[in-house]
């Protein structure tokens, strides 16, 4: 990538550029029909989703329509251009998008960045794209040297005529491209076998910037003039602020001020050291509100109420009720799971920079929704969307927690009673304690097997918050959130009664998306309940799974590849100099378009320890931009996974989250990352998501390896070393 990221262009400068801009040929890319326009002054709905500019010296600059949080897009997206534009990833610059639904929300009409859709949603549009500026290059090279476009070819941005021996550089051509007709249908793309970048490692283009400190994050905004704020926020949800003594905080050196907010205080200063400071010295009283008894066992029992209410059916197969009522004794087994509440703790601190004057704001701040953000904070600061300027930034890590923007709309408050611009940091504890939570889900399942022990009959009833109805209620079908449901709703396994019914409840706490979403929770429950029927039926874990896909050739080979390389059926090894008992677990996903199976060799040592030692993974993620990413995003999913199962638990008494940083909400340490062993399967299917599969796909994976070492199955997360040690009872 050729210097820093380019400032973004502004809708009006696209809609008023007649092609040439700037010594620069823009497209912009039109969702829907898969139609392309060069941009150019039109009249009524202009629609389109990412742009192109091709510079008089030869670069290609990309306006990113999505964001770039460690999951590896600024390079994946620009190789899908470069690819069919034929051109090196070393003539990409990248800026990010600003904040327009219509120029980059897409088909879904909404610019965000999650769910493992970047890939999914961008691999055509952006093909086409390329394919499409390459034709007219090829064409107006052709034009220009009186010869047959077909006689011409492209590579690394220079158009050559084998026959004259001929070429020129894309720069030299954008004038005469820019007024040639667009092609009258899509242009053909690239077959698989003639990918030069697509399916190969490629180094991330943000590399360098991340090593040599020039990249930059919403954290690293610097304005002349800048204040900087810290927040105190009522530590309970929906508590609201009754009272503040200020006067010790007004009296340390380098406070300005100290702003009041329904629920929060945030104290103004020089420096972000001398803001915390002010906010120590305060003395708040806070009036909790009705959650001020709230507590863990609260939450649980209002969850487990409402899994007992009837709930929206996502999938009703045969007759699952009646099969289950007629089932009885070993006929018909029941369990109850749980999944605990957690926080999102990413890297970067939350923040977000405001200038807020009269009649417009400016925000600097590093988001997963812009455009949401944008017109959260002009509500907020009843300003029209138009008036409201939101410069984007790399993200120090996401996992949903910035897919709200409860924190930028909270700045901007802070902003306006500031005089210039302001940056707000919440300190770690302030994040941790008042984060956007996965929520607690409750979880009952029932299965009817038969004589030979192979389920007749599955019913899985679970109740928690829709993560769906705040974010998207459009989405919603007939009050279900299919979200809720992934990983349930679309199990693999054939079984010829399934029900599966979900009962809404949000719970007094925010919650929201966290990293796999719905199949990080159903399939730990699932897949570990179908590692149970397997046990009781005393079949093998793996023969029992194979034998329900036989229509489900990709689900099955990933499942018996992960297993082969794993040597699933011979002897563990025990970690040198340990007394420890070993397991093997095994686990299958199917969700984001994604087939993955994970076989997990840990060992519990007597006191109960959990050591993980490999993980063998086997993906089929369809068609592959960037093999590194796909492995790096699997790595870092499965490493994210451990971390829950090991630790990951957000617990409440008085109605306040007890956790406040990594020494009591603890993160993988190094020496603890197990080794990982990958392959990824050759495919041309249409790509899958990544981002979430490896976390979703290691958790049952890892229960189900715990009941391999111990007996012991585990109904909640995480795990504890007290019911794990040697001789306990379960």
């Amino acid at each position: 990538m050729s210097g820093a990221l380019q400032p973004s262009p502004s809708r009006r400068l696209f809609l008023k550029s007649a092609g040439l801009v700037g010594g620069a040929w823009v497209l912009g890319l039109l969702p829907g029909a898969g139609e392309y326009a060069a941009a150019a002054p039109v009249a009524g709905q202009f629609d389109p989703n990412a742009f192109i500019s091709i510079h008089s010296d030869g670069s290609v600059t990309l306006t990113m329509p999505k964001i770039e949080m460690g999951q590896g897009t600024y390079t994946s997206l620009p190789m899908l251009i470069a690819e069919e534009l034929e051109i090196g990833l070393d003539q990409v610059r990248l800026r990010h998008a600003p904040p327009d639904v219509a120029l980059y929300g897409g088909a879904r009409h909404d610019q965000f960045t999650g769910g493992s859709l970047s890939i999914q949603t961008l691999w055509l549009p952006l093909r086409q794209a390329g394919a499409t500026v390459r034709t007219l290059l090829v064409s107006a090279a052709a034009q220009g040297w009186g010869v047959a476009p077909e006689s011409c070819h492209a590579a690394h941005g220079v158009v050559h005529h084998a026959a004259s021996k001929r070429q020129i550089a894309y720069g030299a051509l954008i004038a005469t491209a820019a007024g040639l007709p667009l092609p009258a249908v899509p242009v053909p793309l690239k077959a698989k076998r003639d990918f030069k970048l697509l399916g190969t490692p490629q180094k991330r283009l943000d590399t360098r910037g991340k090593v040599d400190g020039s990249a930059q994050f919403g954290i690293d905004v610097v304005l002349p003039g800048m204040l900087f704020a810290s927040v105190a926020a009522c530590p309970v949800a929906g508590g609201k602020l009754k009272s503040v003594d200020d006067s010790r905080a007004r009296a340390l050196p380098g406070v300005r001020d100290v702003v009041r907010l329904d629920d929060a205080v945030a104290v103004i200063a020089d420096n972000t050291w001398y803001a915390r400071q002010g906010v120590a010295a305060l003395a708040i009283t806070w009036d909790n509100g009705e959650n001020a008894g709230l507590s863990t066992a609260g939450i649980a029992a209002i969850m487990a109420q409402a899994a007992a209410q009837p709930g929206k059916v996502a999938r009703n197969d045969g007759d699952a009720a009646s099969v289950l009522a007629m089932a009885s004794g070993t006929q018909r087994h029941t369990s109850t799971y749980t999944n605990p509440m957690l926080a999102h703790a990413p890297m970067e601190p939350i923040n977000c920079t405001v200038h807020v004057q009269t009649d417009r704001a400016e925000l600097w701040v590093g988001t997963q929704i812009p455009a949401r953000a944008r017109d959260a904070v002009a509500r907020r600061l009843n300003l029209a969307p138009e008036q409201i300027t939101l410069n984007g930034y790399l993200l120090g890590g996401a996992f949903g927690r910035r897919l709200h923007s409860d924190f930028i709309e909270q700045a901007a408050l802070i902003g306006r009673q500031v005089k210039g611009p302001v940056k707000v940091t919440w300190t770690r504890e302030e994040d941790m304690q008042h984060d956007v939570y996965r929520g607690f889900y409750h979880h009952v399942v029932s299965a009817s097997v038969g004589e030979d022990g192979w389920p007749l009959a599955l019913f899985h009833k679970l109740a928690g918050p829709s993560n769906i109805a705040p974010f998207s209620p459009g989405l919603l079908r007939d009050g279900l959130d299919l979200a809720a449901v992934e990983g349930s709703a679309n199990l693999s396994y054939a079984i010829a009664n399934v029900k599966v019914e979900y009962t809404r409840e949000d719970g007094p706490v925010p919650t929201g998306f966290w990293r796999g979403v719905g199949p990080t929770r159903n399939l730990f429950v699932l897949e570990s309940f179908i590692d149970e029927l397997a046990h009781r039926a005393r079949h093998d874990p793996l023969a029992y799974r194979l034998a329900m896909l036989k229509d489900k050739p990709r689900a099955a080979h990933v499942l018996t590849r992960a297993a082969k390389l794993a040597g699933w059926g011979g002897k563990q090894k025990t970690p040198p100099g340990m007394l420890a008992r070993t397991g093997r677990g095994i686990a299958l996903l199917y969700a984001w378009n994604t087939y993955m199976a994970q076989v997990v060799d840990l060992s519990v040592g007597m006191d109960g320890a959990v050591s993980v030692q490999r993980v063998v993974c086997v993906v089929d993620c369809g068609s592959i931009v960037n093999p590194d990413t796909v492995a790096a995003q699997i790595q870092g999913g499965i490493n994210f996974g451990l971390t829950a199962m090991l630790y990951g638990e957000i617990t409440h008494q008085d109605g306040r989250v007890q956790q406040s940083n990594f020494h009591d909400y603890q993160a993988l340490r190094m020496p603890e990352a197990p080794q990982v062993v990958l392959e990824i399967v050759d495919s041309e299917e249409p790509p899958g998501g990544i981002g979430e599969p490896g976390t979703a796909t290691f958790g049952p994976a890892f229960a189900n390896a715990i009941f391999a070492a111990t007996g012991k199955r585990l109904y909640s997360t995480p795990v504890r070393a007290a019911d794990l040690i040697a001789g306990g009872q379960a």
